[in-house]
């Protein structure tokens, strides 16, 4: 990890609803990247936004009888609300109606009119729409008349005259780039689809949609003198460079991304249209993108058009945000499905955050406050440490790419350390060792080294309970904040001296409780 410039982004959020749970696993995970890089020392830019153009979103304040542009500034306000309350640690937050994001697309397309003046033409167009996709789908992307993303939508037979995106032609340059950079896109599952995708053939793409004007204007007008509006993917994709202040100012200073977190049904979009927009414009590519799963309420996904939905206020109130995102993060893997379920979530946080973790620490605070007057004594690293920092290698390797972003792993193998930390316990019988002087210095020792275990653990789950894990720290009698921590210098902890301090239950048992409606 030479390079300390780690600028990571999400998908921006369609304005034409409520953020719901795939929202909120994919920012949450982007959100746990985005703390672990800035524990290891990285300078990190964690972007996030609204995709606020479009004809659905059009359509969807002509059904509320209101203004695009009011809907669209009601509907970011609560996203922006909901990420607060789940503590995402974004720096920044884009939407797609501001002047300067609007400047850079135009700048963007022509620019590329620029390098490759033949990659736009004009062409007349008739297909299928599906409004839900913003996305025209060929026959074979259609099955029993529907689209199987939006299948509650009707799709639209739409007959234009576009400005189209001569994509045919980078089919070579993209079957180059995923031969020469395999992590361009993961996890390989993901991958494997594009290459499939690559075997039928590319075709071009609309750039441009005639007949509403709810988007940003395309610079160049047909050839009839009409102005169209920019294709809403030609829109929404170039948030992540438009973020960076492009074309103006020292936008080059933060270009390219390092990582784009998005879902598995906006591969194709990311890895095949954008990389494409950006070789013809003659721009770095970003490093790499990461494609999580969808998460099923019942087995089923999350969709309001279906009325399958839960409201995050509720999951978030149940135990609070930080139990909510630990959930996520634990249950759902991040390289693929998973399901919520509030029976399963209650278990999850009754075994591990109770009655595991949660009791681990307040046992720890107790014994050293009753057995050595709150002052954590002073022992050498044992066999303990030395086991635990297994799993904290392989914690890394789940967590820095190197593996791809395997969070559930991560997770896993800071339980094992959780899980060593009570069988330490269990074994050594500190409430035995005090009541024999001739064992002081074997309590000490025993003490010591399940304050250390206590005081890693708070900053290895810093990245997913971000809340928590500055309560546990501070209890420890950890100095500053453990957000401030590094993780170059845990294998060196030594928390001799501190001064522990007991507190509330960091995760009280649960109450018996009828989940909420939905």
């Amino acid at each position: 990890m030479t390079d300390r410039r780690f600028f990571l982004t999400t998908a921006i959020d369609y304005a034409n609803g409520d953020p719901h749970l795939g929202h909120a696993l994919e920012k949450i995970g982007a959100d746990a990247i985005a703390r672990y890089h800035r524990l290891a020392g990285r300078d990190v830019h964690f972007l996030m936004g609204m995709d606020e153009h479009g004809q659905k979103v059009a359509q969807e304040a002509e059904k509320r009888g209101t203004a695009p542009a009011a809907l669209v500034s009601e509907i970011a306000a609560r996203f922006e609300t909901m990420w607060h309350a789940l503590g995402i640690s974004n720096d920044q937050f884009i939407r797609t109606t501001s002047a300067g994001h609007q400047a850079g697309v135009q700048a963007l397309i022509r620019r590329i009119f620029e390098h490759n003046p033949d990659d736009f033409y004009e062409q007349a167009y008739t297909g299928w729409y599906c409004v839900g996709c913003e996305a025209f789908k060929a026959d074979n992307e259609i099955v029993d008349g529907k689209c199987p993303l939006h299948p509650t939508r009707e799709l639209v037979w739409t007959e234009e005259r576009n400005w189209f995106f001569r994509l045919s032609k980078y089919q070579p340059f993209l079957e180059r780039l995923f031969a020469e950079r395999p992590e361009f896109l993961q996890p390989e599952s993901r991958r494997n689809e594009i290459l499939g995708l690559f075997k039928e053939g590319l075709t071009d793409i609309s750039a441009s949609r005639s007949r509403f004007d709810w988007g940003v204007p395309f610079p160049l007008p047909t050839s009839t003198g009409e102005v169209q509006t920019t294709y809403v993917w030609f829109d929404a994709l170039p948030n992540y460079l438009t973020a960076t202040g492009f074309p103006d100012g020292d936008w080059e200073a933060r270009w390219p991304a390092q990582l784009h977190v998005i879902g598995k049904d906006i591969t194709r979009f990311h890895t095949v249209i954008w990389p494409a927009m950006l070789e013809a414009a003659r721009l770095p590519l970003p490093e790499r993108v990461w494609a999580h799963g969808f998460v099923s309420l019942g087995g089923e996904r999350f969709s309001k058009s279906a009325g399958v939905k839960l409201e995050l206020r509720d999951a978030i109130d149940r135990f609070g945000a930080d139990a909510f995102r630990y959930f996520l993060l634990r249950e759902v893997p991040f390289d693929g499905d998973g399901s919520f379920s509030w029976e399963r979530f209650e278990e999850r946080y009754t075994a591990d955050l109770a009655n595991a973790f949660g009791n681990l620490a307040s046992r720890v605070a107790a014994m050293v406050d009753k057995y050595c007057a709150g002052v954590v004594p002073a022992a050498a690293p044992n066999e303990i440490d030395r086991d635990d920092a297994t799993d904290i290698a392989a914690y890394h390797a789940a967590m820095d790419g190197s593996r791809g972003y395997l969070l559930h792993d991560a997770l896993a193998a800071v339980w094992r350390t959780v899980f060593r930390a009570n069988e330490y316990v269990q074994s050594t019988q500190p409430w035995q060792l005090a009541k024999d002087p001739a064992q002081r210095m074997r309590l000490e020792e025993v003490l010591a080294t399940l304050v250390r275990q206590v005081a890693r653990q708070a900053v290895l789950v810093a990245p997913f309970m971000p809340v928590k894990a500055e309560a546990l720290w501070s209890s420890m009698g950890g100095a500053g904040s453990v957000h401030a921590q590094r993780f170059g210098a845990l294998a060196g902890l030594d928390p001799s001296g501190w001064r522990v301090t007991k507190g509330a239950a960091l995760f009280p048992r649960p109450e018996p409780a009828a989940p909420p409606a939905g």
